[in-house]
């Protein structure tokens, strides 16, 4: 299995709605490094996973979408808590969709599995790993 991965970064506000946050339930920012891993069995015609380029331009819309955000006030996320977790899975699910219309270049369809990971310190990260 050939893997390639991407990174890029976006930062955020936002607060839980449980007493299992402590602290974390009141306002508060995030800087999000995101590694997204794109895994093929096979490399392409040129020798690629991916085409990087269209890869990190894909990445870096769809993170713009919540960089400098405070995502409580995302009508979509409204009363849900936006966990480093919730969040990588908002990633793949929009990488996903960006694969399937095609913006990240024909190749991009043999992909078969792809994993999306936000790093919140050098303490914690969290993943979504999942089939395509």
């Amino acid at each position: 299995m050939y893997s390639l991965t991407v990174r890029d970064h976006m930062m955020i506000a936002h607060s839980f709605n449980s007493e299992v946050f402590g602290p974390a339930q009141g306002l508060h920012g995030a800087t999000y490094v995101v590694d997204v891993t794109f895994y093929r069995p096979d490399l392409d015609e040129h020798q690629l996973v991916i085409d990087i380029g269209l890869a990190s331009e894909a990445l870096k819309k769809i993170l713009a979408e919540f960089n400098y955000q405070n995502l409580d006030e995302v009508a979509e996320f409204k009363g849900l808590n936006t966990t480093t977790e919730f969040m990588a899975k908002i990633v793949f699910d929009r990488l996903q969709a960006a694969i399937g219309r095609g913006d990240l270049g024909e190749g991009a369809k043999a992909i078969t599995e792809m994993e999306v990971s936000l790093e919140e310190s050098h303490l914690a990260k969290a993943a979504y790993r999942g089939s395509l």
